[in-house]
């Protein structure tokens, strides 16, 4: 049975918030959070890596007793690491866990404070007021986490990044596609539409005979239960709790029905009342008028019959897509064939865990023909980042690199620490030897607003600012945006002719869809990077791509599709 990079990544996290329970050793501590980190984060699966030979040891914060623990995983489908905390420390505290505000040493506190080991304990603890006087808490926390249960409780599901999603469905589509009489098999909804979290998989097949595709459906080895079973739609949950539709449709209905179950809600109805207007019904059958059915073969021939240009799935969520259709003003979207290069990356200079030659070949065998080092500043302490003496030495390295190197240019760059007064982490002098210079915030997320804006637009005003990285901060589920102005961020980059990053990782996607579209609208290319951290994050590019083209971006509209010779002049205009 298949183990997924997500199943491998939960229990490194579930192991590293139970040794923080217990008070265990931060270095400890912390080498299973960067492990987590690292297997959530790689664009391909860690069992298929084994299965080829790969070390996994030459991942980044994997080294042998790690690597080891992972095959345990694979083959036990847990650790014995694991399982020995799990006797030491009751079940109910990793639940705990699940509250937001509340972080493994608080729930520590209250449980050897309190002697709490549930939710159901802990809600009733706050609201008889006895949180507000353990240590770390007060009566303010002691509401956050009142309201934090009850909206805990009230959630209905859950959603899981899209990059975690595709795990599970390109395995499954692949094992779909193989029975016998099967024509297309596609997976739809928010999935198709490359949106950032989805809550299920619709998976729609093409085939001759229904039966023995439900059939082969219900018997794969991830499903945990069958919801439902019938003639021609079938519900399931996996293993790891995410349900997935199957519908069976005809060919010559094929596209109508993976336009509907494409969606977005407020995209169908939008084209359905346009439809009307034109006397003309849409359902996942066809397009009909009069009752007689006049297209729905392809999804192309849903969208002439009622006279528009083809939508592409990222686009539809009903925010101009259907009139830039209608009056033929559809951007051509960028693919990921568009990219020549990837402005952002690390070695093991600082936390990465490849060399600067390893990265540069990595990325010529993906296709780019250049490639940015950009490693992390003196002030991230935690990632080893580069002091001004440390930068010079990989500057000549660089150098010394690109006269033996054929098919691809490295860049010399840094991810420089834009600081709380907007000043840069590291002097004129250095930053002017380099190529490029990205400037990041990694620190101070609570600053107001107006300081926060102020502060970014003061570094961008540097002589040597080239590109923002990760321009609101977020991480996917587990780090709000911080506030900013970021349609002033987005003007002032224009003004003072620097560039907006599109941080690929799939637990950024920063830039957000709508500031992408924001950024075309000025004028400002955004830049489409990786920030890899071993020559297999190469393969996250495509989640940048998905979440470019839902911001409505062009080949023409992103800074690393131009050539070399294009780019270096580009990047000359901010210096």
């Amino acid at each position: 049975m298949p183990v997924h990079n997500v199943e491998i990544a939960d229990i490194f996290e579930e192991i590293a918030d139970l040794l923080e329970i217990e008070g265990d050793n931060p270095f400890r501590i912390r080498a299973y959070r960067n492990a987590a980190r690292t297997i959530r984060s790689l664009g391909r699966d860690v069992q298929a890596l084994i299965e080829q030979g790969e070390d996994l040891t030459r991942l980044s914060g994997i080294g042998k007793d790690l690597a080891g623990q992972i095959q345990e995983v694979i083959d036990t489908g847990t650790t014995h690491t694991l399982r020995a905390l799990k006797q030491e420390i009751p079940g109910g505290l990793a639940d705990l866990l699940k509250i937001p505000g509340l972080g493994p040493k608080r729930v520590g506190i209250i449980y050897d404070e309190l002697d709490i080991k549930s939710t159901d304990e802990l809600y009733q603890a706050a609201c008889k007021g006895r949180l507000r006087s353990l240590k770390g808490f007060g009566a303010k926390i002691e509401v956050k986490v009142r309201t934090a249960i009850e909206a805990h409780l009230q959630k209905k599901g859950r959603r899981i990044k899209l990059a975690t999603a595709a795990e599970y469905a390109e395995p499954l589509i692949e094992y779909l596609a193989q029975t016998p009489g099967v024509l297309q098999a596609v997976v739809a909804g928010s999935y198709r539409r490359c949106k950032e979290t989805v809550g299920d998989l619709d998976i729609l097949v093409t085939a001759q005979e229904p039966g023995a595709v439900m059939d082969e459906f219900i018997g794969y080895d991830e499903v945990a239960d069958v919801v439902s079973k019938g003639d021609t739609r079938s519900t399931v949950h996996l293993r790891s709790g995410l349900q997935v539709d199957l519908r069976v449709v005809a060919e010559d209905c094929h596209g109508a029905a993976l336009y509907y179950f494409t969606g977005s809600r407020a995209h169908n109805i939008a084209v359905r009342r346009l439809a009307q207007k034109h006397g003309l019904k849409i359902n996942e059958y066809g397009v009909f008028r009069k009752g007689k059915r006049i297209a729905g073969t392809t999804e192309e021939s849903v969208f002439k019959a009622i006279g528009l240009r083809f939508i592409a799935p990222e686009l539809r969520e009903n925010r101009g897509e259907i009139e830039a259709a209608r009056t033929d003003s559809l951007p051509t979207l960028v693919t990921l064939t568009d990219l020549k290069g990837d402005l952002h990356c690390h070695t093991k200079a600082t936390d990465g865990r490849c060399d600067l030659q390893e990265m540069a070949q990595a990325a010529a065998a993906h296709g780019l023909s250049y490639l940015a080092i950009t490693e992390h500043s003196k002030r991230l302490s935690v990632t080893h980042g580069l002091d001004q003496k440390r930068l010079l030495r990989q500057v000549d390295e660089i150098d010394r690199l690109n006269e033996k190197l054929t098919g691809i240019r490295v860049f010399k760059g840094i991810e420089v620490d834009i600081l709380e007064d907007g000043g840069l982490d590291l002097p004129n002098e250095v930053l002017g030897r380099l190529d490029l210079v990205v400037g990041a915030v990694h620190s101070k997320f609570d600053l107001p607003r107006a300081k926060q804006t102020r502060r970014i637009l003061k570094a961008m005003d540097h002589p040597h600012f080239t590109l923002l990285a990760h321009p609101s901060g977020r991480i996917i589920e587990a780090r709000e945006a911080y506030e900013v102005d970021m349609a002033g961020v987005i003007r002032h980059a224009r003004e003072r002719g620097c560039y907006l990053e599109l941080n690929a990782h799939p637990e950024r996607l920063d830039l957000l869809d709508t500031y992408c579209q924001m950024a075309k609208d000025e004028g400002v290319l955004v830049a489409i990077n990786s920030d890899a951290h071993s020559t297999l994050d190469f393969d996250n590019l495509r989640f940048g791509i998905g979440q470019a083209r839902r911001g409505w971006l062009s080949k023409a509209d992103v800074l690393n599709t131009r050539p070399l010779g294009q780019l270096r002049k580009l990047l000359k205009r901010t210096m």
